[in-house]
């Protein structure tokens, strides 16, 4: 299905582009505001602070091993944030993210919908650790605001990763013009291809188990929080990818897929045994 063009415009409020940035879409009554957490002082004197919405709290795992993301809903992100701020359990919590309606009109009914529906697709993407202890129970809505929601949800999720938000993205299918490319090493075959959101390892695919002693540090703690999230499994003696998954480059899925530092440009390879960085060149990409 191709995707439909959209414009979002983003102001930065106090003139520091790492500092508070609200966005907004083209025909659309939402907006967002993102900020680090040592903003949130001089955030919280916005008048959009008093709305309701739903609001993501990310940063690192304790560990390092890759993001952390708490999802919650309020009536008020004033008071809410400020509970966070003082809170320990929210330690590790970096950045902000609120969305809410452009006058404020969600109400609590709509913004426990937004919440079940963003923490569902969070856990089911994997991408990141979710700090939510349990699931929202999805409330009861009307047939006309659920749809109303759901297009919400859906100018969200388009919004945050030009946010520099990907908890919730699931890899694109790849077209049929993709060209598969494969990893054949030591009894296991890996599968992947690349895509815009970096390069995806297909379903299935297989990971070798032991790490050879050239890993470096970050690959292996990464290979442990797949595992950790179950994007990784054990299943008939050998570790298998659950669902796709992207990465940002081709070495970093070659690495979680061999257990070694390796340059993915060359360990990618065609049926025919081309390697990806032949592609590239041929491509001039």
């Amino acid at each position: 299905m191709t995707a439909t063009p959209f414009s979002i415009r983003i102001f930065v409020a106090d003139g520091d582009p790492e500092g508070l940035r609200i966005a907004e879409r083209s025909n659309w009554v939402g907006k967002a505001l993102a900020f680090p957490r040592s903003a949130l002082g001089r955030v919280m004197q916005r008048d959009e602070l008093e709305y309701s919405g739903v609001y993501l709290l990310l940063g690192p795992t304790e560990k390092g091993e890759g993001d952390a993301l708490y999802i919650g809903e309020t009536e008020q992100f004033r008071k809410r944030l400020g509970q966070h701020q003082k809170s320990d359990d929210k330690g590790f919590w970096s950045d902000t993210f609120c969305f809410t309606c452009s006058n404020g009109a969600l109400n609590k009914a709509q913004i426990r919908y937004l919440e079940h529906r963003l923490v569902d697709k969070a856990r089911k993407a994997r991408r990141v650790m979710v700090k939510n202890g349990v699931n929202p129970s999805e409330p009861t809505l009307s047939e006309a605001d659920r749809a109303e929601m759901d297009v919400f949800l859906s100018h969200m999720l388009d919004m945050l990763p030009v946010l520099g938000v990907t908890a919730f993205e699931q890899p694109v299918t790849p077209a049929t013009t993709e060209t598969l490319l494969y990893i054949r090493t030591k009894g296991i075959k890996a599968t992947g291809y690349q895509s815009s959101q970096g390069f995806v390892i297909q379903e299935g695919s297989q990971v070798v188990a032991d790490e050879m002693p050239s890993i470096s540090v970050n690959m292996s703690q990464l290979r442990q929080e797949l595992k950790n999230r179950d994007v990784i499994v054990e299943s008939n003696g050998a570790w298998v990818f659950q669902q796709n998954y992207s990465f940002k480059s081709p070495s970093t899925a070659a690495a979680v897929v061999t257990g070694s530092s390796i340059n993915g440009r060359t360990a990618w390879k065609t049926s025919a045994g081309k390697t990806l960085k032949v592609l590239q060149s041929e491509s001039g990409s």
